[in-house]
This record gives structure tokens, sequence and C-alpha cells, in this order.
């Protein structure tokens, strides 16, 4: 199978006072086109770090990472935007919507960044593919946590993302609307075929993927298939 990302030997420091603290220690991983893959560990195992690096939202101290056929590396920081702006999508655990833009406007961005001629009918489709086709015109503040996530789904998935990077995506919400938070996500994730990438401490939603990346301490301690 197509491997849609790639990453080897991985390694990512910070410096705290005099000493140099590593995150990251030789990651080396890689996930095929259409796989669905969980990133699971305890809180400072480098999770959300190893997300970042693999999204090209950071850059790594040692190793390499490819991504949808392009070598991260040497890219600069607009090119790197570039690529996220055309195969990649995000949810955050704490939703990352525009507080002054409404629900449609709100998933109309990333299109409109593409220079979509029909951004906002686009946008009204795939509110109303999230069951909120009556949230048009809402502001988040206007709207539940699970609405919210939602919306966030909805502009994920709008421009048809190769790739779909999930940050804690029900950490914010209860466990009723985080499941069905959950099911929305894999159902649309199977439609578009999309490689769905998701990092939780949720060990169930994590047995929901096709396979478990486990680490602790910034090591690598398992890489396993789900029993789906």
């Amino acid at each position: 199978m197509t491997k849609i990302l790639n990453v080897a030997h991985l390694e990512k420091h910070y410096k705290s006072g005099l000493k140099k603290l590593t995150v990251l220690h030789d990651i080396s991983f890689s996930v095929a086109q259409g796989e669905t893959f969980a990133i699971v560990g305890p809180s400072g195992s480098g999770k959300t770090t190893l997300l970042g690096l693999c999204a090209g939202l950071d850059q790594p101290d040692a190793g390499s990472i490819s991504l949808c056929g392009t070598e991260l590396n040497g890219l600069t920081e607009d090119e790197r935007a570039l690529l996220r702006n055309k195969n990649i999508g995000f949810v955050f655990q704490d939703f990352q919507l525009l507080p002054t833009l409404t629900a449609l406007e709100n998933v109309a961005v990333p299109l409109e960044l593409q220079g979509a001629e029909n951004a906002l009918s686009a946008s009204k489709e795939w509110l109303e593919k999230v069951g909120l086709g009556d949230r048009f015109n809402h502001y988040p503040s206007q709207l539940s946590g699970g609405e919210q996530q939602r919306v966030a789904l909805a502009r994920a998935f709008s421009n048809k993302p190769s790739v779909l990077f999930a940050d804690e995506p029900t950490g914010n919400l209860d466990a009723e609307t985080g499941e069905k938070v959950v099911e929305l996500l894999f159902q649309l994730n199977k439609e578009l075929g999309t490689t769905l990438i998701i990092v939780t401490h949720d060990i169930d939603l994590a047995h929901k993927t096709q396979r478990i990346l486990r680490l602790k301490g910034g090591k690598i301690i398992e890489n396993a298939v789900t029993a789906l």
C-alpha cells in the first residue's frame, strides 16, 4: 500500500534552562493511504509534539518526514503551509473556530484559501452533512461544544484532505456527545477515504482505528494492529 506518511529516526529537543530535554527519541513509523491510526500515551509522552511535526507545524532536530509524497525537511514555512492547505485537515480539542465568523464562514475558510468559487454553497452542504443545516448564521459562542466540534469536522473535511489530523477530538466533550462526534468523524472519513491520524488518551477511541502507536517518555513502546 502507498505510504502517505513516513517518519524516520525523528528527534525533537527543547532547552530547559541549561539542560536539553528530549521530547522525542528515534521515532520511526509509516502510515498507509486510507489507514486509520492512533497515537496514544500518557501526558508528556510527546503525542502532540509528534503530531505537530508530522503535519509540518514544527520542524524536527533530526530525522525526516515525508507527507503526501513530499519531504518536509528543507521546505520553507510558506511551502509547508501550502502543503497543509492543499492536503491536510485538522480537528483540535478546543475546536479553534474563529469567534467573529459564523459557522458557515468558519467552514468556508479553507475553501476560500484554495480559491474555490463555490465555497459558501459547499460549506452549506458540509454543515447539513454534520446535522447543522439550521446553524449557518450562528457564531461559535451560540453553539454547544458538540456543535462547535461538528463545525470543526465540516471545516476539516471541506477541502477533501488526503490526511486528517485529530488532536484529542473528544477532550472537551462529555461522553455521550464525544461518542456522537467520533461516530461522525469515522463516517465522514470512510466516505472520503481520508487517512485519519488521531492523538488521544482515550483507549476506546484508539481501538476504533486500525493501528495504535504507543509512546512513553518520547519513545515508541508499541506499534500494533488493532483487533477491529
